[in-house]
């Protein structure tokens, strides 16, 4: 019988976009039917793989050298949605990633980040199907590498891991995607606005799980969570936190009233220095 950490491991290694597309479904189908087995304890080596499992594009370039994301012509809307799929196909790396490196959890840490790994590769479907609508696919224009930058940098720690990447970077979405959905509105792409809810809605749920792991493996160790989130911050280099914050999402996605405020706060600081 398989197991779903080695095979989230030779699925993340996989570097055929569509074929790990469909692969992380299968596991999900096959997880769910009682068809492959789940062995917490097993300390698994990456086994020579390159990590994660890239196509040979997108050219992965600094963030500054990516293409202007302009809403005024067809190439630069497509650049937006290139952009959107190439957070999503990190996105479901991270998440294969969580599952296979970070040994000794509870069954449903890894059965909430394979449910994740899912929804993430059904976001990519449906964003490369609307990027092919303009006339381009993944890979057609560079992409930056931030997002995969800081799951490296959080390899050793798994609750660095849950503060720093869906906390932190994936939690941008959550305060990201209303804007970049009301842009569509104005141009009427109601397939885009769909699109854009569907993922709002989801991303709500993945920082969600980040949150509750976090928030256990805080409590197993006897820790503040705002006091360690703040030390991981500072040790793993985490990107300064900048408003506006979607504080309604983020509450849905389980920060605390004393989190929000301090986002709140961080807001108001950004204001009165403008």
């Amino acid at each position: 019988m398989l197991e779903l950490r080695e095979t989230s491991l030779a699925i993340l290694a996989n570097t055929d976009v569509q074929s790990k597309v469909s692969q992380l479904a299968n596991l999900f189908d096959e997880y769910q039917a009682g068809r492959i087995a789940l062995n917490p304890s097993g300390s698994l080596g990456s086994q020579n793989h390159w990590l994660p499992g890239r196509p040979a594009k997108p050219e992965l370039v600094a963030p500054k050298f990516v293409p202007k994301r302009k809403m005024d012509t067809v190439e630069g809307r497509a650049i937006l949605w290139h952009s959107l799929a190439h957070i999503e196909f990190n996105a479901m790396n991270l998440a294969l990633d969580a599952i296979w490196r970070f040994p000794n959890m509870p069954k449903a840490y890894y059965e909430d980040w394979l449910r994740v790994a899912k929804e993430e590769a059904y976001h990519f479907g449906l964003i490369n199907a609307h990027l092919q609508s303009f006339g381009f696919s993944y890979g057609d224009f560079p992409a930056h590498n931030s997002l995969w930058e800081m799951v490296e940098r959080t390899t050793d720690s798994v609750i660095a891991r849950m503060a720093l990447v869906p906390r932190t970077m994936e939690a941008r979405g959550l305060d990201a995607v209303p804007e970049i959905r009301d842009r569509f509105k104005q141009i009427k792409d109601d397939r885009a606005v769909e699109i854009l809810e569907i993922i709002l809605h989801d991303e709500i749920g993945h920082v969600l799980v980040g949150n509750r792991w976090f928030n256990f493996l805080c409590a197993n160790d006897g820790l503040s969570p705002i006091a360690t989130y703040r030390e991981l911050a500072e040790k793993y280099r985490a990107p300064t936190l900048r408003g506006p914050f979607n504080l309604d999402a983020r509450e849905q996605a389980g920060f605390t009233s004393e989190e929000l405020e301090l986002l709140e706060s961080l807001s108001e600081k950004r204001v009165q220095v403008a």
